[in-house]
């Protein structure tokens, strides 16, 4: 098979690294793509927004199947601009992915469809928001409904923050993602993340994992797009697992086809693990980041031939195999990061770091006269697998620890809540 993988995370390169272990792959091209994924596959220069340049390319190159990473392509819908031109693609139609592009068209889905999840109220002004805000109290949660790159949620503890996010929301800090509005009740409980492959028809559970999103050790700091992660979760227990698949994923497949978008790809779903059950925080149409890459060094078996069953309705045939390790993977970020991060600086010992149970994924990286460099906010993913989190921390930290990028920093923290688990037997 030839493959296209669209995106340039640490995500896609956990996917390249992936789909290029495939006895079934015969080519791997990227793009944008990163260094990292530079030595998985063949990295290209395609416009993905000009439907006609990556249409060309896969008719060129005779490509069998296109797998687009990120969610910003798949919301614009190019998805259905190379279905329509029979190119097989893995990821969900510009309707289906609504589940992420808009956070109030989800909330209503689940009003409708019974899905449990938080009471929730959509507005489009400043004042029928604070209105409602002020009506609710703290803490509470304010959302903008479009997307805003992993920004735009605030978990607001006093009246006054979520005054100040809706104002953000409102004056145009995200862009038209923030032209709308989500205010959401507080919810309490341990969040999870729970993936499933789809194909219209049939979801089939795709692993689990548990997300860091907070900046700084201790869960504190502003909300980011996720410092590390660790799979599985161990608060997703197998009656967890079919709670969720019974009163969250069914009646979204259910509701999607119904509503003439069927999904296909991959759905994750953020939820917060309450007191009285599995409830949804909000759904994403792709791969999380970094939680993809925990999930990669886990799967046992071959992903490409999964990612063909999904893009031919065959999945209702299919079953998943996951290494009894646990994975985890630290996130190693520019300073600056999340605001404005500092680009440019020099990244050593990428190389030396990785061994047996470690691989150091790319996110935001470039080559600059021969020198590894950062390029972005989130730069490289430290990844382990051990018999426990608490032995595959321990592996990534290490591993980090050999790494030279003093204008680098990470949380000493991933995976806390399943140490603790583990020491206390």
């Amino acid at each position: 098979m030839r493959v296209l993988l669209i995106g340039s995370g640490g995500r896609e390169h956990a996917l390249a690294w992936k789909i290029a272990a495939s006895p079934l792959l015969t080519k791997l091209y990227a793009t944008p793509g990163n260094p990292g994924i530079g030595r998985e596959a063949e990295l290209v220069k395609l416009d993905i927004a000009d439907q006609a340049s990556v249409t060309a390319f896969c008719k060129d190159k005779a490509i069998d199947l296109v797998v687009v990473g990120p969610e910003g392509p798949l919301v614009a819908g190019i998805a259905d601009d190379l279905r329509a031109q029979n190119i097989r693609v893995f990821g969900p139609s510009k309707a289906a992915a609504r589940l992420e592009g808009s956070k109030g068209f989800t909330k209503d889905l689940c009003a409708r469809y019974n899905i449990p999840t938080a009471a929730y109220g959509r507005f489009g002004d400043l004042a029928s928001a604070q209105a409602y805000v002020e009506k609710m109290g703290a803490p509470i949660v304010i959302k903008a409904d479009g997307l805003a790159a992993g920004k735009g949620v605030t978990v607001a503890m006093t009246i006054d923050e979520a005054r100040a996010a809706l104002a953000a929301c409102f004056d145009g800090s995200f862009g038209s993602a923030g032209a709308e509005v989500v205010v959401e009740e507080f919810m309490t409980g341990e969040e999870a993340s729970f993936f499933c492959l789809c194909d219209g028809v049939t979801a089939l559970p795709f692993g689990t994992a548990q997300d860091h999103k907070r900046v700084a050790d201790g869960d504190t700091g502003p909300n980011t797009g996720g410092m590390g992660a660790y799979s599985p979760a161990p608060v997703m227990t197998p009656e967890m697992i079919d709670r969720t698949m019974r009163e969250i994923i069914a009646p979204t497949m259910r509701g999607m086809a119904e509503l003439g978008a069927p999904f296909s790809g991959v759905l994750f779903a953020g939820l917060m693990i309450t007191e009285n059950g599995p409830k949804l925080i909000e759904y994403n149409t792709r791969f999380g980041d970094p939680e993809c890459q925990v999930l990669m060094m886990r799967l046992k078996d071959d992903l490409l031939v999964l990612l063909n069953a999904s893009a031919d309705g065959q999945l209702g045939h299919m079953s998943v195999r996951w290494r009894d390790e646990a994975a985890l993977t630290v996130v190693l970020a520019a300073r600056g990061y999340p605001g404005a991060p500092e680009k440019g600086s020099v990244i050593r010992g990428v190389e030396e770091a990785a061994s047996d149970g470690v691989q150091i994924f790319h996110a935001g990286t470039a080559i600059n006269s021969g020198a590894l460099v950062a390029n972005g906010g989130r730069v490289l993913n430290v990844t382990a697998t051990g018999k426990t989190v608490g032995e595959a921390q321990k592996k990534a930290y290490a591993a980090i620890d050999k790494i030279d990028w003093p204008q680098g920093f990470c949380r000493r923290d991933i995976g806390w809540q399943a140490v603790a688990r583990e020491q206390a037997g």
